[in-house]
């Protein structure tokens, strides 16, 4: 997992920019790390080449000093090839990739460098799309509300990864090249690219990415990019999710790069190393013509009720809103029908509306003219889970600050809830 600190770096450094295709936003933070060794780029107008715009996001490992390299320089050798001038833009960006590799094994200040760096990119020219990928950091697109993977990440106790390392003369120990490095692509890493016998394809770590073409339609939403810290805590699914009600909220780009990352921080570095990487994230919006307005209003109009934002709402409310699991639930309205409440032990915690989870999901179990309404949850409804995980969440959070019942009778105007 690597050395890590006694508490995190939550300070994120982020950025901002915008043209009439795109509104961009990216973010990183050093986390729980000893050093920050993650480097990242986004170009809306390559200088050579002002119709192409340029996005990566590079995971150094061992150092810092390749990531930063690659960020400063990878797009040049792909736009300098002569394969991008014939419009070739999938081989330059395969080719981009080894010869920059190459390029520093002759590089003074880079041939002796031990670090190594992931490298995910994405070029987007006209309404085409190149990903290219090299390690496991990851490019996901959101399609008409939906992720779409435009990489696969490249681990060594993948089949194919792993017969190529072994008939380099390496092996897989731990899912790890030579039981040291996690990932089985990358640039730099110049200490598993030494076997003279083998092409620079196929050595046990190699910098040849995956590139996938895409053509950009205007249901294409945006597209993230993130390094492996994000993708080791959350699913493309719920990145995506995550992203959409915020942007349905019109949060800035750079603004959600950075909930994202303090939402997949680890609060401890027990849980196996996941939530405690450096992190970066660059969020990229496909405007198609609209203005920001326009384009937030278009996916706020498709966002089904935001259960995620009202959870996290209840999770970061005070201690006053704290559920004491003890089986006793009573459900009561508090002579106003939009103020339902959970009570136990004098200790609050609102109900959800009826409709925030569904139709199927919360109904009523007495008449609302009765002043006292009770709501059961469908045990296989995922609100269920959800709702569960808030309430845990609540508890642990206040758990020092409970309030004390005054008396340990039910009130007579309460009536008994399901549990959840």
């Amino acid at each position: 997992m690597g050395q890590t600190l006694s508490e995190p770096v939550t300070a994120k450094e982020s950025a901002a920019c915008q043209n009439s295709q795109f509104k961009v936003g990216s973010s990183c933070m050093q986390g729980w790390r000893v050093t920050m060794e993650d480097s990242h780029t986004h170009i809306l107008n390559l200088p050579d080449d002002p119709e192409a715009a340029f996005f990566a996001v590079y995971d150094g490992h061992g150092g810092a000093a390749v990531a930063q390299h690659a960020g400063n320089n990878l797009h040049k050798f792909i736009v300098q090839r002569a394969e991008y001038q014939d419009g070739d833009i999938g081989t330059a960006v395969r080719q981009g990739f080894l010869q920059f590799d190459s390029s520093m094994m002759s590089d003074e200040q880079m041939k002796e460098e031990v670090a190594g760096s992931t490298a995910v990119i994405v070029l987007i020219k006209n309404d085409q799309l190149y990903c290219g990928n090299a390690g496991d950091s990851r490019a996901v697109a959101c399609v008409n509300g939906l992720d779409h993977p435009l990489s696969s990440d490249h681990k060594p106790n993948n089949p194919t990864e792993a017969m190529r390392i072994k008939d380099a003369g390496g092996w897989v120990e731990y899912n790890r090249v030579n039981g040291n490095l996690a990932l089985s692509r990358a640039i730099g890493d110049f200490v598993f690219k030494r076997n003279s016998s083998k092409s620079p394809e196929e050595q046990m770590v190699i910098a040849l990415p995956d590139v996938e073409q895409r053509t950009v339609t205007d249901d294409w939403e945006f597209v993230i990019l993130a390094c492996d810290g994000v993708w080791d805590v959350i699913t493309n699914e719920e990145a995506v999710n995550f992203i959409r009600y915020r942007l349905g909220d019109r949060m800035e780009p750079e603004k959600i790069c950075e909930e994202l990352m303090t939402n997949c921080l680890s609060p401890d570095c027990q849980m196996g190393g996941l939530g405690c990487d450096n992190m970066t994230v660059i969020l990229v919006c496909f405007l198609h013509g609209k203005t920001w307005e326009e384009y937030c209003a278009k996916i706020a109009a498709t966002l089904q009720p935001n259960i995620e934002a009202y959870t996290s709402s209840l999770q970061n409310g005070s201690t006053d809103d704290v559920l004491v699991d003890d089986g006793n639930a009573l459900v009561v309205d508090n002579a106003n029908t939009g103020d339902i409440t959970e009570s136990v032990s004098n200790v609050l915690i609102p109900i959800p509306p009826p409709d925030l989870f569904g139709p199927d999901a919360i109904t009523l179990t007495t008449p609302v003219e009765s002043n006292n309404v009770a709501y059961n949850v469908e045990d296989d409804h995922p609100a269920c889970e959800i709702y569960n995980d808030v309430v845990n969440a609540a508890i642990k959070k206040g758990q020092d600050n409970l309030l004390e019942s005054d008396s340990d009778e039910e009130d007579e105007h309460l009536l008994p809830r399901k549990r959840l």
